[in-house]
Parts: C-alpha cells; structure tokens; sequence
C-alpha cells in the first residue's frame, strides 16, 4: 500500500494491500497507533479546517476566489495538508470510507479542484498573489516549496487511489505531472532551481506506477538528471553540486537529502540504473557508518557548514539541519528534526524492496522503536520538530526550535516541552501522523510466491502466496519479549518461502517452522520454503540490556555508553532522580546489573530497567572553563532507565542517552 512496485522489474517485493494488514494488543506501536486514530489524526484536522489557525483549507477557497481573504502559513502549508490528507485517507480507508474523515477528504478533494489552475500548477500562496493582484508567479522562488508540495500531492493522490480505487485525488495529481512537464519542455532551467526539498520525484514514479503511463517516469528521470551537476552554483544545502550518479556522501539538509535519496531509489526499482543504485549504496553506508545517530535522529547540526572549509573554500554554504562531518554528533544541540528520520524510513523502505537485505528494515526498526514515538508526546497532540539525546539544565544560549510562532522566544534549554500547533512551521506532525497510520504496512511484503515479515508486532497480514490467500498472525509482547509466534494459515496447500528478519543486533537468534529450524538465512532473513497449509513459526530473539559504545572518533561520545534492550534505546531523566541531582553527574558502572520491571501508567507496554549506578558531583564555577577534579570520590545511586521513545512526558527536566563510563 505504502509504494506499489508489484511491476517494478526490480522490485524483489511489494508492498502489501490496502485493509490487509493490522496492529493489536497493548505494545508501545499498537498504543501509539490507537492515539493518533483517536487523537492526532482528528485533532489535526480540526486545525488544518479551522481558518483562524492553519487557514491550510482556507487556503484553497481563498485561490479559487471562493472566499475574500490572504494566504496564511508558510509556502509549504499546502504540502503539510497532503501529508495530514493522507494519514486521513489510510484511517478512512480502513474503516470502510465511512469516518469522521470522510467529509473532510471529500471537502479538500474539491478545494483543491478548484484551485487548480487549467495548466495543472497548484500553489495557494501564488495563486491567492496572482488573484489579489501581487507580482508573484509561479516557480519563481525556489524557497516557495511548489515542488516540494506537487510531490505530497501526487503521493496522496496514490495512496488515496489505491484505498478507494477514486480518481478524485490521482486526477489532480497527473494534472500536476502534465503542468511539471510542460515547464520541463519549455524551461527547464526553471525546474532545475525550483527542487527544493525534492518529494515530487517520489510522487512521479508513484504516479507511473498507478497510471502505467511512462511518460511520468520519464519526467521523473529527466528531473533527477537536472537536480545536480551544477558544480559552484550549486550546494551541499540541495545536494546538487554533483550529478547525482556522482554523489557518494550523504550531506547537506538532512531532509532534502533523504527525500532526494528515496526518489533516487524509486527510479531505481523502475529501471535498474546502475549508476545510480551505486550512488545510494554509498551514500546509505556513509550515513550509517558515520552521521546516524543511535536513536535514528538525521541531522546533527541546527546550522552546519558543508563541506569542510580545509577541504574547499568556495563551496563552504551554511547548511540548516546538516548531516555535518563524519562522526559529528553532538548531543545536547543535536537537531534531528522529526521529518529526516522519516525521510530516512521512505529511503530505507524503498532500498529494502530493492534488495530484500534486512539491514534495511534494521534501521526502519530503529526509527520506529526510538525516533518515531518520541517525536509525539503521549497526549497525542504535542509534537518535537527536534530530537536531541541529551537535555541540560541553565544552557547560556537559547536553542533555536523549527515550528516556534513567530513571536516566541525559545524556552530555557531544561524547559523545553513539545509544542502544539504554530503559526511559523507545521511541516513535522502531519509527517508524524501519516507515517503512524500507515505503521501496519512496514511489517511484511509480499511478492509472487515470497512473504517477508520485516518487524515485530502482534496483528495480522493478508497476503497472497503464489495466487492462494494466506494469513499470518503475530502474536507477541515484542520488544517487551523476545518471543514472538506467527501462525500462517494458508486457504489451500501452497508452495512459497516465508522470510522472517534476524535483526542485526541480535546473534543467536532462533528461528523454528513448527519445531525445526529454518532452512536457510539470506540477507538477514531466516527462510522457510515449503508447502504451508497450517503451520507456526517461532521467533526467539535474545533480548536482553546491553551497554553500546560509540567510534572513537564521535568525540561527545568518549567513555560514555548508552543502554539499549532489543531494538529499544534508554535514557535517564531527572524526573528518576534524586532533587538537586544533574544529569552530568550520574556514571555508570561498566559492571552495572540491570533488572528488568514491567512499565505501567504511562509506560503500560514499556520496560523500565533499574540498577545501581553512582554520583560523582564535578563542579566548575560559572564563568570559569576549567578547575581541579578535588578528592570526591564516586557514591552508590539508585537509577531508572526508561525507553527514549517516551521521554519528555513528566514535565520539564534534563536527559541523556549517553552517560560516563565509570571503570
């Protein structure tokens, strides 16, 4: 449902049907899930049609001259509303059309008809300036975001096409790709500077793939050919100075980038490109290798300069959001904006249907356990743009926040809570909740006679094997448990492999097919290959806690160690602390013993690890660098740890990830 590459000839899987796949019981997904059907899905809507706040619906009467009235929000409002319109449509569509969604989908649909201009182009802040007699015209400012905002469209209109088999969205959505065509035939200069934060290569292929018409995917390839290339007029910022076959370093703005790669990947699994599948085998194992951080946050820094002055003076550019340097990855001013770890899941999926390698869906796992849910707080309306792993107390500087109102002052660093709608950015919790309402379509694929189960939650697949209808059912308290039972019901005997993922970080996984082991492991999936009537797999996966240390060279990492259990990583929060106790002074002993409680109230679902750890007060004065260690020597202190995916909840306070190794 998430991407249809059931005819990309390079695809090794597709992804599953609409309606076909579910999440249940009381894990921190199904939870998560279940708010934002509740909660953040209607909760944001009410925003996006309320025109004394988003005005984002207003928008659209305004440019169809339906109502009086100015353009309000940023240049990419319109884009924000395609993301929150999809997650609406997934939740319609699962609930049979017929929701609280429903009027509001159908309402959009027609506004943004009428807002259409007979070209195809759509963009209300420059039709309400054509309308009200401004000078601004189409693609006439890259930092308007048009195409930014034609790619979320087209994305929903095939994600809406597919749900309801409608042709509401998927009309306007080929009405854009004509008007991106016509721009490329007659200026295509133009479309090469208007590519900021690129979606619309995602939304062209995606079109392609619901029309089978190629000329889209034709567009979509002469559009990435003129992304780069462009030398020193170019910059790392839009990752254009290279041809982007050329490119083997994932930098720049971390979202633009990781929108540019899952374009690149979807192209890809249409054509075989070889050039270009090398670029982003690069470009992945230098993000992994050397600017991801732990939790799966992209994009270390508010304000980086790309690339190193000593390498190249002319292209140093500051960089807003930026991958950085290799192994640079602070901590308390790490900027990890909520939209890059998404960006960075749409890239990972597509790669994973293009190579059936689970180190893919390792880091998709990451971000869903730890990035994902902590960029929502638990109220299920509240939302961090940026993630960091470690909050202080009294910083001397303001951290500054995408999203703040414009006439808002940025709280103290240990003051700092999720925010609620805001006038100046709003482009993170649309982004959050679609990606929630479409959870149950990252954990399997399928494809002809091929079953991948790539995460582990209870709930239930419908797939098809081989032509024959068959059901899989998790059942499990994963990443609580280790064990995890998947029972496969097949509406008559078929023959078929079932690939189930061995996480990376878990050897000595075990793997049985009702009672003996798996036949083989290929690229991290443990298979099965059988004739499957009714049979039961299990999944035993060692979890357990487990201290993690960082490279060398991520030097706010020395001699610290995070805590993480399964795919889970843990922080301390001074609301487990003793008052008067900083964050900066707890260590943990490299011999630490931690035991395992189950989670309740707010962390009902969660596992909370507890252990004695110590203090050791370090005290420089203000207004002084540096000053001797003195005599103290460390004291016992009991410590909780709890999941990073659920900080933030308790009120103000510090936090970290990363806490001193004490030997």
């Amino acid at each position: 449902m998430l991407t249809d590459t059931s005819s990309s000839p390079f695809a090794t899987m597709t992804s599953l049907r609409p309606r076909s796949a579910s999440i249940t019981g009381g894990g921190p997904l199904a939870r998560l899930r279940g708010q934002a059907l509740a909660v953040t899905i209607p909760t944001m809507g009410e925003i996006m049609f309320d025109a004394d706040v988003a005005h984002a619906y207003e928008n659209f009467l305004v440019a169809a001259g339906e109502v009086e009235g100015t353009h309000v929000g940023p240049p990419f409002m319109d884009g924000d509303f395609y993301k929150w319109l999809e997650a609406a449509v997934v939740a319609d569509g699962e609930a049979g059309g017929e929701s609280p969604f429903s009027d509001w989908i159908r309402r959009a649909a027609k506004a943004i008809a009428a807002a259409q201009q007979d070209d195809g182009y759509v963009h209300t802040k420059t039709t309400i300036s054509e309308r009200t007699g401004g000078d601004l015209r189409p693609l006439q400012r890259r930092m308007d975001f048009e195409t930014y905002n034609f790619g979320h469209l087209m994305t929903l209109a095939c994600v809406h096409h597919r749900m309801t088999g409608d042709d509401a969205y998927l009309t306007l959505a080929t009405n854009v790709a004509g008007y991106l065509k016509s721009v490329l035939d007659a200026d295509p200069a133009t479309l090469a500077d208007c590519n900021i934060c690129p979606s619309h290569y995602m939304g062209l292929v995606e079109v392609y793939r619901a029309t089978g018409e190629r000329q889209y995917l034709e567009l979509a390839g002469a559009l990435l050919d003129l992304h780069g290339g462009k030398g020193r007029e170019g910059s790392d910022d839009n990752q254009d100075v290279l041809p982007v076959r050329d490119q083997r370093k994932a930098v720049g703005h971390s979202v633009r980038a990781n929108y540019l790669y899952a374009g690149m990947a979807d192209y890809v699994l249409e054509t075989g490109d070889p050039q270009m599948r090398t670029a982003l085998e690069a470009m992945w194992d230098d993000l992994i290798g050397t600017k991801l951080y732990l939790t799966g946050g992209c994009g270390a820094l508010y304000d980086g300069a790309s690339p190193d002055g000593a390498q190249d003076f002319w292209s140093v550019t500051r960089v807003h959001q930026a991958y950085g340097r290799a192994y640079q990855l602070p901590q308390t001013t790490a900027y990890n904006e909520s939209c890059a770890s998404l960006g960075l899941v749409m890239w990972a999926w597509r790669m994973l249907a293009l190579t059936g390698d689970a180190k893919y869906a390792d880091e998709i796992e990451r971000v869903l356990y730890n990035a994902l849910p902590a960029m929502i707080g638990l109220d299920g309306k509240t939302y961090f743009y940026t993630n960091p792993l470690r909050q202080v107390r009294a910083l001397p500087y303001a951290l500054r926040r995408a999203g703040n109102p414009t006439d808002s002052t940025p709280p103290p660093s240990e003051q700092r809570v999720r925010q609620e709608f805001m006038t100046a950015c709003f482009c993170c919790p649309p982004n959050v909740a679609r990606f929630i309402a479409e959870l149950p379509y990252y954990v399997a694929s399928q494809g002809e006679r091929d079953l991948w189960v790539h995460q582990y939650v209870a709930g239930t697949v419908a797939a098809r094997l081989a032509g024959v209808d068959v059901s899989v059912e998790q059942t499990t308290q994963y990443p609580a448990e280790g064990t995890v039972r998947i029972d496969v019901r097949a509406a008559a005997p078929v023959s078929g492999a079932i690939r189930v993922r061995i996480p990376g970080w878990a050897p000595g996984a075990r793997v049985t097919v009702d009672g003996e082991p798996a036949d083989a492991v290929e690229n991290g999936y443990a298979v099965a290959d059988r004739t499957w009537t009714a049979n039961t797999i299990v999944v035993e996966l060692p979890i357990r806690p487990r201290l993690v240390a960082a490279h060398h060279f991520v030097e706010e990492a020395t001699n610290q160690v995070a805590v993480v259990r399964g795919p889970v990583v843990y922080c301390v929060e001074t609301a487990d602390l003793p008052a008067g106790t900083g964050i900066e002074t707890v260590y943990l002993p490299r011999t630490v013993e931690l035991t395992e409680r189950a989670g309740d109230g707010q962390f009902t679902g969660h596992v909370l690890l507890e252990g004695r750890a110590a203090t050791l007060p370090v005290s420089v004065p203000d207004g002084r660098l540096f000053a001797d260690l003195g005599d103290a020597a460390p004291a016992p202190l009991d410590v909780t740890l709890v999941p990073y995916a659920v900080w933030g909840n308790r009120g103000p306070g510090e936090m970290s990830v990363w806490l001193p190794l004490l030997h």
